[in-house]
C-alpha cells in the first residue's frame, strides 16, 4: 500500500530490494533525462505553488495504514505488500522463493517478476546481478492482456504543471470499484476537451492502463474512445479514489481543476462482441516461470526470513549446496539464461511444501502507509551502474505512483542505453511502488561466490524510493520480542 531519485551506488554495497503494490494514483516528480526514454510532449505551463484536494461530489478516501504486526492486518491483505488478494486463501501458503537470471540478456525479459510483492536483486561477482523473487498471496500466470483499438503508450510521463488522469481498468468482478488486483487496459484513446467540448489533447494508455495530461487550472472532460468489445462499469460507486467515473452514455468524464487531479479513471468490463486477434498475433506466453539459475549463500538468510518456504534454483557450487535449504531444482540450463520451470509444477510443490511445513508462518513485519512520510527529497530517476554492460534504471511515474523499471541489453554498442523491462507472462512494463536500496557487507569467499550478511542481529543503512521521493533510513534483523520468544525470523 505504501508507494514507492536520482543516484548511482557501488556494486560491492547494495542489495536491491523492491516491494511490489499497485492501488489509485496521484504524485509528483521533476523530470530528469535517461537516454532513450521518451515522454509525451506537453506544453510548458507555470508548476503550480501548493497541491490541494480538489472539491467533488464523492469524497476522497483517508490514507489506508497496515501494519506492522499480523493483527494490523485484515485477513484478506498481504503483509508483503500491504495490499488486498483476490483469493485469501493463498494466504496460507508458504512463500515460494525463486533464484531469477538477470544473465545472460537472452533471460530477459523474465516470466513471473510483476507477480512478486518482494524481488530482490544482488551482486554474484563478473558485473553480474541476479534475482530472488518471493512469491506470496498470488500464483504468477500468462496473459494476453484485453486492450483498446489504440496504440499503446510507451511508459513515461513528464509533470510540468496540474495533471489530470489516471487508470483504465477491467473491472474483473463487475463491482464498479477498483481493486488493487485488476489488470489495467493498454492502447485505450483518451481525448482531452476543454469547457465547450473542443477537443485539446490526446493520449493513449500505457501498459498498465494508465494515461495522463498537463493542462492548467480551468473545467475540463475526458472522453474514452472505447472498441466494440469494452463497456463501462458502473460509476461512481463508493469513494472517488476506487471508482469509475466514465458516464456509460457520453463515454466522458468531468473535472473542475484547481490542483493536480489524479482520480479520473475508468473500469471496463467485456462486451458481448468478441475482442479480434491481437494486432500483433501474440499467442498465450507459455505457462513457466524463470529462468532459473543456480543457489546463492545469500539465499540461506533470506530464506531464514520466511518460514516454511520453499527455495527453487538450479543446483549450486558444492559448498553453497552445504549451505542452503534444498525444496526444489531444477535442470542447470546455460541456453535461454537458465531453465523454465512450468507454472503447473510450480504450484504443486508450493501445495506440497504447505502440507509438510508449518502453518503458523508469520510474514508481517513492515509498516504500509498510502501517506509518504516527512523527510523525503524530491526526485524521480534511479540510475543504478553495476558494470559498463549491467546498467539499469528506475524513472518515477507520477500517473501510478510507482516506479517503472528500464534496462539496457548488455552489448557495446549499446551500453547505457536503456529500454523498458516487461513481465515475459504479461508484456506489462515491470512497476514497483518502492524501492529500496540496503547496504550490507559483503565477503569475498571465492572469484564467483560472494557471502552477503543479513544474518539474525545485523543492522544498517538504507535508501527508500517512493511517491518520488528519496530517504534515508535503516534496515534491522534485530531480533524483537517475537524472535525472542519463538527462536524464529521475519522480514527485515
Amino acid at each position: 500500500m505504501s508507494r514507492s531519485a536520482t543516484a548511482a551506488f557501488p556494486f560491492v554495497s547494495f542489495l536491491l530490494m523492491l516491494v511490489a503494490c499497485f492501488g489509485p494514483s496521484g504524485g509528483p516528480g521533476e523530470s530528469l533525462p535517461m537516454e532513450s526514454i521518451q515522454s509525451p510532449a506537453s506544453p510548458t505551463l507555470a508548476a503550480p505553488a501548493t497541491i490541494t484536494p480538489t472539491p467533488t461530489p464523492q469524497s476522497i478516501s483517508s490514507p489506508s495504514v497496515y501494519g506492522p504486526d499480523a493483527d494490523d492486518f485484515p485477513p484478506n491483505y498481504n503483509p508483503l505488500s500491504g495490499q488486498e488478494v483476490e483469493e485469501s486463501t493463498l494466504l496460507k501458503v508458504p512463500a515460494m522463493l525463486v533464484s531469477i537470471s538477470h544473465f545472460p540478456p537472452v533471460a530477459r525479459p523474465q516470466a513471473g517478476l510483476s507477480f512478486a510483492p518482494w524481488v530482490i536483486e544482488f551482486y554474484i561477482t563478473e558485473g553480474a546481478t541476479r534475482f530472488l523473487a518471493v512469491f506470496h498471496g498470488e500464483y504468477p500466470q500468462p496473459e494476453v492482456p484485453i486492450t483498446g483499438d489504440c496504440e499503446i503508450r510507451p511508459a513515461g510521463f513528464a509533470e510540468d504543471s496540474y495533471i489530470l488522469g489516471n487508470r483504465v481498468w477491467l473491472d474483473k468482478n463487475r463491482n464498479g470499484r477498483q481493486e488493487p488486483y485488476e489488470p489495467g487496459v493498454g492502447g485505450v484513446c483518451v481525448y482531452l476537451k476543454n469547457e465547450s467540448g473542443k477537443r485539446l489533447e490526446e493520449t493513449t494508455t500505457d501498459s498498465n492502463g494508465f494515461y495522463g495530461f498537463n493542462l492548467e487550472q480551468g473545467k475540463y472532460s475526458v472522453e474514452f474512445d472505447l472498441p466494440d468489445w469494452l463497456e463501462f462499469t458502473e460509476p461512481d460507486v463508493g469513494d472517488e479514489n476506487g471508482d469509475s467515473d466514465a458516464n456509460p452514455l457520453t463515454r466522458e468524464a468531468e473535472a473542475d481543476v484547481r490542483s493536480s487531479y489524479p482520480y479520473l479513471d475508468a473500469g471496463l468490463v467485456a462486451s458481448k462482441t468478441p475482442p479480434p486477434t491481437p494486432r500483433d498475433a501474440r499467442a498465450m506466453p507459455k505457462a513457466e516461470i524463470g529462468p532459473i539459475r543456480s543457489g546463492r549463500l545469500i539465499h540461506a538468510d533470506i530464506a531464514g526470513f520466511f518460514q516454511s518456504s520453499c527455495l527453487i534454483y538450479a543446483f549450486a557450487d558444492e559448498k553453497v549446496l552445504a549451505e542452503i535449504p534444498k525444496c526444489s531444482f531444477v535442470k542447470h540450463e546455460d541456453r535461454g539464461g537458465g531453465s523454465m520451470m512450468e507454472l503447473e509444477r510450480f504450484i504443486a510443490i508450493a501445495v506440497d511444501n504447505m502440507k509438510h511445513t508449518r502453518s503458523d508462518f508469520l510474514y508481517a513485519s513492515n509498516l504500509f502507509s498510502e501517506a509518504p512520510p516527512a523527510g523525503g527529497v524530491r526526485s524521480d530517476q534511479i540510475d543504478v551502474y553495476v558494470a559498463y554492460l549491467n546498467q539499469s534504471g528506475w524513472r518515477y511515474d507520477p500517473l501510478s505512483e510507482s516506479w517503472l523499471r528500464h534496462v539496457d541489453n548488455a552489448e557495446e554498442s549499446t551500453a547505457g542505453q536503456l529500454h523498458a523491462e516487461v513481465d515475459r507472462l504479461t508484456g506489462r512494463q515491470l512497476s514497483f511502488e518502492n524501492v529500496i536500496f540496503v547496504f550490507v557487507e559483503h565477503d569475498v569467499v571465492s572469484p564467483t561466490n560472494l557471502d552477503i550478511h543479513l544474518e539474525q542481529g545485523d543492522e544498517g543503512y538504507a535508501f527508500l524510493f517512493r511517491d518520488g521521493l528519496k530517504y534515508d533510513i535503516r534496515w534491522s534483523t534485530l531480533s524483537g520480542e517475537y524472535e525472542q520468544r519463538t527462536g524464529l525470523r521475519r522480514p527485515p
